[in-house]
């Protein structure tokens, strides 16, 4: 079983309870817009860190992170892609990769919406774990957890970290 802390558009925003849940992690997954190499240093500092790069990630974090990141935890085939859509309206770039090979898990971020759904035609769950850092339009900064285990995905939790402002 791996445990996993999922977020998205920290937007160079980092704080102690983010971080917290981070050690509670086995592995910490992030969807694009860091922001800054600082939360990437600071995450990486905790736990195995995954991710992809955003619209507002500068040449340095590019290269550090792929725009697309497909991996397997465990035996789920996860995709990830910062400006992926959902179910129903993915961004044309997804569509290709979906079409190519349908994961079980695709993660997106981007919206700043927090979102969990199943897309029946591809057989896959979608999660998109809002925004956890200040900026943006968001009202609440969120994340999820969850737990891999094997192919499956367990325990799947939101995590409210309070008011954006």
């Amino acid at each position: 079983m791996t445990k996993v802390l999922l977020l998205s558009d920290s937007h160079s925003y980092i704080d102690d309870r983010i971080l917290e849940y981070a050690s509670q992690a086995d592995e910490v997954w992030h969807c694009g817009d860091f922001g800054s190499l600082d939360v990437i240093e600071q995450l990486e500092k905790i736990k195995p860190l995954k991710g992809v790069y955003g619209n507002i990630d500068n040449a340095k974090i590019q290269a550090e992170f792929p725009e697309v990141n497909r991996f397997f935890c465990e035996n789920l085939e996860v995709l990830m892609i910062h400006i992926g859509g959902y179910p129903g309206k993915y961004a044309p770039l997804t569509k290709k990769e979906i079409a190519e090979k349908a994961p079980k898990l695709f993660i997106s971020g981007h919206s700043h919406i927090l979102k969990a759904m199943y897309d029946e035609k591809n057989s896959l769950l979608h999660l998109n774990p809002g925004a956890c850092g200040k900026q943006g339009w968001h009202k609440v900064r969120t994340m999820m957890r969850f737990v891999v285990d094997g192919e499956e995905i367990k325990d799947l939790e939101v995590i409210e970290l309070g008011s954006r402002v």
